[in-house]
């Protein structure tokens, strides 16, 4: 499955044919119906790993930092050129927010709960004494980084780099 999600961060939701998904899954035509139900099932499931991959990425990367921290390696390590260059293996949001924003309201609860864990994953890493500030802080620190990465990857690399630099330098000084 995770080739499945790599391929959708890549190339959108509109963008992955389902053939070339259910390949990068290991899964024929056949295989596919009897694991999926739907296209948008197998989305689900990609953006499911997509979340998974980047919220493991951002926790191991603090594994080892003081808590107080904790949110500096997290911008630091979200905001790199790698994370532009290759979205396969980034976070989905800066690539498929424009998708799942369209997506039709049966889809549209399962993406929220996704989302709902991978903010749950994140705001203890989070800078605040109490868990509201903690959520506020995730929400301004996470919509700032997206934006960023969205924005950087149409961008030439100069201008990218700029855009990162900018953006990371905005955050570690406003909390």
């Amino acid at each position: 499955m995770k080739d499945a999600s790599r391929r959708v961060r890549a190339e959108g939701m509109t963008g992955a044919a389902v053939s070339d998904v259910m390949r990068d899954a290991g899964l024929t035509h056949g295989g596919f119906y009897k694991h999926f139900g739907s296209k948008d099932d197998l989305l689900l499931e990609s953006l499911c790993d997509g979340f998974a991959e980047i919220a493991d990425t951002l926790a191991r990367a603090v594994e080892q930092a003081p808590p107080s921290e904790a949110w500096k390696i997290i911008v630091k390590t979200y905001l790199r050129p790698e994370m532009c260059d290759h979205p396969e293996s980034g976070c989905p949001l800066p690539v498929l927010a424009p998708d799942l924003a369209r997506a039709h309201p049966g889809m549209k609860a399962s993406i929220i709960a996704e989302l709902v864990k991978y903010k749950n994953r994140m705001v203890p890493f989070m800078p605040g004494r109490r868990s509201a500030d903690k959520e506020r802080a995730f929400f301004a620190i996470f919509s700032t980084m997206i934006g960023a990465i969205a924005l950087a990857r149409i961008l030439p690399v100069a201008v990218q780099a700029m855009v990162l630099a900018n953006a990371r330098d905005f955050l570690l000084r406003s909390f």
